[in-house]
């Protein structure tokens, strides 16, 4: 179990850079990155869990989802006290290894017909050459980036969901969790 957290520990930075400084937007700028509008950061969270839930029943087949909750995290180089990010960070794993052939295919085209664009395909830079996935939805104003890493025992998908900029509403403080 300590592994696996210092491996999300370690590569929660990386994606946090790769999903929100182009995942979502063309531009190279963390100022430019999408508009999520006002929220409170527990109604963006429940928007994460939302979004999700919904790539979860995208998989095709039974597993066990981790328990993890969603995170929040300064959006960029704006203001800390009115703009923040929502990232939700889960796997996905299954009692039956074998099912997770063609799911990443599978994945890749289920989500077009949901919103998402598929802006990133093939194998990671990892040893293992995960296979990776990054998709944006520009309606929802999310990211994710899915890998399926084959190697690891047992074979799980890794999720990395990560929302535009929100901006807290007057008179609300950003909760930090």
């Amino acid at each position: 179990m300590k592994k696996k957290l210092r491996v999300v520990v370690l590569t929660l930075p990386m994606a946090l850079s790769t999903l929100t400084g182009c995942a979502m937007t063309d531009t190279k700028s963390s100022d430019d990155m999408p508009t999520s509008g006002f929220s409170t950061s527990s109604e963006a969270a429940e928007s994460a869990r939302k979004v999700s839930s919904q790539l979860y029943n995208l998989i095709g087949f039974k597993g066990k989802a981790s328990d993890t909750g969603p995170g929040v995290k300064e959006c960029g180089k704006k203001d800390p006290e009115k703009y923040f990010q929502i990232f939700h960070s889960w796997s996905f794993t299954s009692t039956s290894p074998e099912q997770f052939e063609g799911a990443m295919e599978q994945l890749k085209s289920k989500l077009p017909k949901q919103g998402w664009n598929v802006v990133k395909y093939g194998p990671d830079s990892s040893v293992n050459k995960n296979l990776s996935l990054t998709a944006d939805n520009e309606e929802k104003k999310y990211s994710v980036n899915i890998t399926y890493q084959a190697k690891e025992n047992p074979p799980n998908l890794n999720f990395f969901v990560v929302s535009g900029c929100y901006q807290i509403p007057d008179g609300q403080k950003i909760e930090r969790f």
